[in-house]
């Protein structure tokens, strides 16, 4: 009886112990940036709060640096399931919807607080990008902020318009390449793990990215000047695959929402001042290029029929999305 009692009672424990182990899930995020970067920071803040929201039984695992994806791959690999979610640049769903390049219209968010408005959880603007992203089979969860667009040079200074001629210049949108043309400039499209070689080896003049990845990436070892621009808003998003989604609990969905939204207002807030102290640092790194208000203006001018051909491309939606930034 007692040897009987014994057994039952190892297996309890066993069936226990294995049924804890089968109830774990496991979501595996794939970031291009650098762990260290505020965006993979902003992912390690999320993996802590769903971990210990969800007692362990959700494991967040994420592979920086490009190890698994490239940006320009994510899209496809989330909404096929090859990987649970992941992180990219809001431009990487342009070929599916061109809308999506509205923060890249040249100027079109001249403003922090214009920013803020058109990103926040439920604008009009935010709503109907996260909508049409759906329908490729990924959902956003949350947005990341990642910055102001800058310009990089090795050799000549860029201070207006007319200095782009004839430079190639990396760019990693459509839109954004519409601005260079606009200027005189040959576009070159390219994933940001690409542009530390190309820049070393002379492939590009120039180069369009935030002001982060100066330091992030080590960028300031490569080039010259930075030009403070500030043409566009760079937007990463976090997706996760809608079947993936689709076979989680509801309370596993509750976890991973709240704490998206957490983390995405949490750095939203600070992103000014990641900015401007990444900013001060560089500039004993590299030389800063300040842009005069008659300066910027000479950009604003020349860059004016990009909206033209962003909404020729974006259609209907790109149309609505317009009309909605110029309200804020």
């Amino acid at each position: 009886m007692k040897k009987t009692s014994m057994l039952f009672a190892f297996v309890a424990i066993f069936f226990l112990l294995t049924s804890t182990v089968y109830a774990e899930k496991t979501l595996r995020i794939s970031l291009q940036l650098p762990i260290k970067h505020h965006l993979g920071q902003n992912l390690l803040n999320f993996q802590k709060e769903v971990e210990k929201e969800s007692n362990g039984s959700l494991k967040i695992e994420i592979y920086p640096s490009a190890q698994l994806y490239k940006d320009k791959e994510v899209p496809q690999a989330v909404a096929s399931g090859s990987i649970e979610m992941g992180v990219a640049s809001l431009t990487r769903f342009a070929g599916t919807i061109p809308a999506v390049d509205i923060f890249y219209v040249p100027f079109m968010f001249d403003s922090p607080e214009k920013v803020v408005k058109a990103t926040a959880p439920g604008s009009t603007i935010r709503k109907a990008l996260d909508e049409a992203i759906l329908g490729t089979g990924t959902r956003v969860l949350w947005w990341q902020a990642y910055g102001s667009a800058i310009l990089l040079t090795k050799k000549d200074i860029i201070k207006t318009p007319a200095d782009m001629k004839g430079k190639k210049v990396r760019v990693f949108g459509k839109t954004l390449g519409d601005t260079v043309k606009a200027v005189g400039g040959a576009p070159t499209m390219m994933s940001g793990s690409k542009q530390f070689l190309a820049y070393q080896r002379g492939t590009v003049d120039a180069g369009m990215t935030g002001i982060t990845a100066v330091k992030s990436r080590k960028l300031f070892e490569v080039m010259d000047y930075m030009t403070l621009t500030y043409n566009a808003d760079i937007e990463f998003i976090v997706i996760i695959s809608e079947k993936v989604w689709q076979g989680l609990s509801d309370k596993e969905r509750s976890i991973i929402s709240k704490a998206g939204l957490r983390v995405e207002k949490e750095l939203r807030e600070k992103m000014g001042k990641i900015e401007q102290e990444t900013l001060a640092w560089s500039r004993d790194k590299i030389k800063v290029v300040d842009l005069t208000d008659a300066e910027r203006n000479e950009w604003r001018e020349a860059t004016k029929s990009v909206v033209n051909s962003y909404m020729e491309r974006a259609g209907e939606l790109g149309k609505k999305l317009v009309a909605e930034a110029n309200k804020l």
